[in-house]
């Protein structure tokens, strides 16, 4: 029994030299690739991790000129205020719809496309389009929605062709009812791009031999597509559907701030642009940083979900 024991304590200090043994020439094998990521590291920590601590501020009434020492504490006040408030209460209802429609779309429509261009068979207008549809990708919002507001404003192109059909304008940008519509759209024709490149990637991946075998045993292309390239594609898909859930607080600031205005908060105001006007230009900074706070907390959960969802499925797992 003693002899057990002694062996087991031998094994065990053996696997944690050895362990240390690996840290340790690890380290100096690949010093180099250390020091360059210590810039990153360094940016990280001053940038990300150091402004957490302000966080605090959630629950105080802070004022600026008190500072957060001397600011007084409210606890979770400025939480209750979130659900209290109409206006808090709209944004998040707000960012909920206008992330889901993103995520739906820009799930299913990048998809249809990749298995439409994928029966392409001409190389050179296939990488064409392939081209034409991911350069918008590359836009700033700022870019994007001066486009828009000469597209759609009220002495743009759209109204023009109204105006000489003897139809009126329609102020686009400032109808509530259609602004969720143009955020959706516009987001979709900016972002589809890149998410048929992906798929495009994953049917590239997929066993020639299949569809030999598949066409041998009489199936049209269509039913090759739904019996081979779709269930081919399928891991692919559950990875970026998981994945995005961690994205339904995220509506799009930059977009939606270089489009709305207070005509639209009621259907376009989402919880970034709230927190802005509440915090930077309302001067209620610890109301703001609990509305940003309470944001990131639900985020981070879903994108905890998200990931595990993500290696049960499809065994993807980023650590």
């Amino acid at each position: 029994m003693e002899s057990n024991i002694a062996l087991n304590e031998n094994a065990n200090s053996i696997g944690r030299s050895k362990r240390k043994r690996s840290w340790k020439s690890e380290v100096n094998n690949n010093w180099p690739l250390y020091l360059m990521i210590l810039p990153a590291l360094i940016s990280v920590i001053i940038f990300n991790y150091i402004p957490m601590s302000g966080l605090i501020m959630a629950f105080q009434d802070y004022k600026p000129w008190l500072g957060i020492k001397d600011s007084t504490f409210i606890g979770f006040d400025n939480f209750r205020r979130i659900f209290e408030f109409p206006e808090s209460y709209q944004a998040i209802i707000n960012t909920v719809i206008i992330a889901v429609w993103k995520i739906v779309l820009g799930l299913i429509v990048p998809i249809i496309m990749a298995l439409l261009l994928n029966e392409v068979r001409n190389a050179g207008i296939k990488k064409g389009i392939q081209t034409l549809v991911y350069l918008p990708h590359f836009l700033s919002w700022v870019t994007v929605a001066g486009m828009l507001r000469d597209i759609l404003g009220m002495d743009g192109i759209v109204n023009s062709v109204l105006n000489g059909l003897g139809m009126d304008s329609i102020f686009f940008l400032g109808e509530p009812d259609l602004f969720r519509t143009i955020i959706v759209g516009s987001d979709l024709w900016k972002g589809f791009g890149f998410g048929m490149i992906v798929y495009l990637a994953a049917i590239s991946n997929i066993d020639p031999a299949l569809y030999e075998a598949a066409e041998m045993d009489g199936a049209t292309r269509l039913q090759q597509t739904f019996y081979v390239t779709i269930p081919g594609m399928l891991p692919i898909i559950i990875v970026m559907a998981t994945l995005s859930l961690g994205n339904v607080l995220n509506a799009g600031f930059d977009q939606i701030f270089n489009l709305y205005s207070p005509l639209t908060y009621s259907t376009g105001d989402i919880i970034d642009t709230y927190v802005y006007r509440q915090s930077l230009l309302g001067g209620q900074y610890g109301f703001g940083t609990a509305v940003g706070l309470f944001k990131s907390a639900i985020g981070l959960i879903l994108t905890v979900v998200s990931y595990f969802i993500a290696y049960k499925t499809t065994n993807y797992r980023i650590f």
